[in-house]
């Protein structure tokens, strides 16, 4: 399993040191399949043999207090028929669950949302509570494989369509209370590949206490990001904006929630 160091900057020259090796991260960024993202929009079935590796492959993303997991989970033509079947199946939520509330005032989000689940599950942030639709049989099975592979299990998954690099997320951390906060988040990316950046909780804003690189991870389609704890704990992440990202990426997070 490959591994990336994040290392700490004792002093301004080490800080220089770690921000050209961030750079190199960024530079290095992990691919794994370079022509997945106009293909997984073609609505025709490839002939090329299926791809699938035996095992897997997998790296390792580790630094203060970050800990992940990146895996190829499937094979492009695998990706290809979730990510159509997801394009026929998906029904997104409308109206005022498709909304957030930010100091005060109603906003809608950018990007296409729903949840699904066990019975009774809901997800509350930005003072909205999605409540989870029954599993369906495409989301089972995904749900099962990646539990299958992980060896954990999960109860939930919060599904984000992005149309285009337009859509996007802002940097955050999932501490919601109704999250188990020391289960792994499971990440999987169809579609448009896109960057995905950590952040150092402490080197944040104007009053940063500490500088610590930011990591940029690019995720490819039918990859596999495993955020496992304390990650979310001191790291918060983000999905920017990307003017050459032409084309849509459904992501699903798999999670584990309080019951």
């Amino acid at each position: 399993m490959d591994k990336f160091v994040i290392k700490t900057p004792r002093s301004r020259q080490a800080a220089e040191a770690d921000a050209e090796e961030s750079r190199q991260i960024k530079t290095r960024r992990l691919k794994t399949d370079n022509n997945s993202s106009n293909e997984a929009q073609d609505d025709s079935t490839s002939d090329e043999p299926n791809d699938s590796p035996t095992q897997p492959s997998s790296k390792k993303l580790s630094g203060i207090n970050l800990d992940c997991d990146y895996i190829q989970l499937f094979s492009k033509k695998e990706a290809d028929d979730l990510y159509k079947r997801c394009e026929r199946e998906l029904e997104y939520n409308t109206g005022r669950l498709a909304q957030v509330q930010i100091f005060g005032k109603w906003h809608n989000i950018p990007r296409q949302q729903v949840a699904h689940g066990d019975e009774g599950l809901t997800y509350t942030f930005s003072n909205n509570c999605i409540p989870a639709k029954p599993w369906t049989p495409l989301l089972m099975e995904i749900r099962d494989k990646i539990s299958h592979f992980t060896g954990h299990k999960f109860n939930f998954v919060l599904i984000n369509r992005y149309k285009d690099g337009n859509d996007h997320m802002g940097e955050h951390q999932d501490d919601e209370k109704d999250l188990v906060p020391t289960a792994p988040i499971a990440s999987l990316s169809l579609g448009q590949p896109r960057d995905f950046v950590f952040r150092h909780a402490g080197s944040r804003g104007k009053k940063a206490r500490q500088y610590v690189p930011p990591v940029t991870v690019e995720l490819q389609h039918g990859s596999l990001l495993m955020m496992n704890y304390p990650t979310n704990v001191h790291w918060y992440h983000s999905l920017p904006k990307r003017k050459k990202a032409h084309f849509p990426r459904i992501n699903m997070t798999f999670r584990e929630m309080v019951v």
